[in-house]
This record gives C-alpha cells, structure tokens and sequence, in this order.
C-alpha cells in the first residue's frame, strides 16, 4: 500500500443553513414505499416586522439525534394544537413543485421548500418554557474556513 493511499483528503461541501424562530406544525411520521420511515414536520417561520409579521412555510425530515427527541416531545401539544414556537436551524433547503389535489387551489401548481430540520434551539409550548438538549460542544459560529473557498470557480 502505498503512502498515498494512506492519506485521506477531507471531503468538501457546502452548508446552506437559516436559522429563526416559528410554529411547529404538521408533525408526522413518513413511511415511503421505498427506504426508511422518517419523522417530518413544517416550521411557519416568522420573519418581518413584529407588527407585521410574515410567514415562510418549510417542509422538514427531522435529522438531527437531539431535533428528533423533541420533536417526538412535542408531537402531542402540537396535535392538541397546542401553540408550539420553537428556535431552529433548518440546513440543504431546496425548492419543490406539487400540484395542489384539494380546495380552491386543486390543480394548480405550488412551490415547497424543503430542507432538513437540524437542531432546536430552544421551545415553547402556550408560552412556557421546554427544557431542550444543548450541543455537548458549541458549533463554530458562521465562519467560512478560507480553505474551502480556494477550489470555487467564481
């Protein structure tokens, strides 16, 4: 074996994430025909004014370990439209169309974001506090490493 094949090149990628505050909504379990079940929910993210509020819909899989145990936590207060506000970091967001199949809007075409619902910051169910997991260690706050920057065709 060469020495060569000993040296492991880090992988590179790219991070896409948005961090805010909104309502957790939709909580459900996705069994698809094909691959694993999987926890999934929408975030009603605020954004705007405080007195004229916004609101951006994102449709998430519950990834990471710790957004999943609270997520499970506050399935029942969210079914019991309880008002579930949560602080997030949603990563890989994307576009997705669909065609809507009920109401007034039935056939035509919408957009979805979708991403990956990484990390619950913190949470409020009707106002009071929930105790939420907190990262053994604090992530590095955005920094892009100037490293990962040098192979970019800008």
């Amino acid at each position: 074996m060469s020495e060569s094949s000993l040296v492991r090149r880090p992988s590179s990628f790219f991070n896409l994430h948005v961090e805010g505050v909104g309502y957790l909504n939709r909580v459900r379990t996705i069994k698809p025909k094909k691959g694993q079940e999987f926890l999934a929910c929408t975030v009603a993210a605020l954004r705007g004014s405080d007195s004229d509020v916004c609101y951006t819909k994102f449709d998430c899989r519950v990834s990471g370990a710790d957004a999943q145990e609270v997520v499970k936590r506050l399935q029942a207060d969210v079914m019991a439209d309880k008002s579930v506000i949560i602080g997030f970091r949603i990563a890989d967001i994307y576009p997705e169309m669909f065609t809507f199949e009920k109401g007034d809007m039935k056939g035509r075409p919408g957009v979805a974001i979708k991403g990956r619902l990484l990390r619950i910051k913190f949470a409020k169910v009707n106002g009071e506090s929930i105790d939420v997991p907190q990262p053994a260690r604090p992530m590095e706050r955005d920094r892009v490493p100037e490293s990962s920057l040098e192979d970019v065709p800008f």
